[in-house]
């Protein structure tokens, strides 16, 4: 029986150096992971639109939010806080299964990291908050 549904326990995020057109390391220490994709928005408005207020999508926005066990010598979380410290980017794929699955999708580029914040709760492990937002705009990938 094929499944009607996705669980985000078998997302994944992939991560590389900023340019790589296919992200190749799988980030196995994420946990929640939110993906906001939003656009803006012109007036468009004429008075032959009979009173309507008209709206017209203009520039997108990728962001990505994520928790990660704080975890020195993990390949991901140095290559996170590597991009955050050096003001630079990291190539990042947020997908909704893996890479080679069939009906996996998501966003493919190279995203700034705005936020890199330590958590550390009492009963809990050490963690990083994580934001990335879209600077270089890859590819909407959608495997068959």
């Amino acid at each position: 029986m094929s499944q009607s549904f996705l669980l985000g326990m078998n997302a994944k995020i992939y991560q590389d150096v900023a340019g790589t057109a296919s992200p190749a390391n799988e980030m196995a220490n994420v946990k929640d992971v939110s993906l906001s994709l939003e656009a803006g928005e012109a007036d468009v408005t004429t008075r032959a639109n009979q009173g309507w207020r008209a709206t017209a999508p203009t520039l997108r926005e990728c962001t990505a939010e994520f928790e990660m066990l704080w975890q020195p010598g993990d390949a991901g979380f140095e290559a996170v806080k590597t991009a955050f410290l050096s003001a630079g980017t990291i190539a990042l794929a947020i997908l909704t299964g893996d890479k080679a699955a069939s009906g996996t999708e998501g966003p493919i580029g190279d995203f700034s990291i705005t936020n890199f914040s330590r958590n550390e709760p009492l009963e809990e492990g050490v963690t990083v908050s994580v934001t990335a937002k879209l600077a270089v705009f890859s590819e909407w990938l959608e495997v068959a």
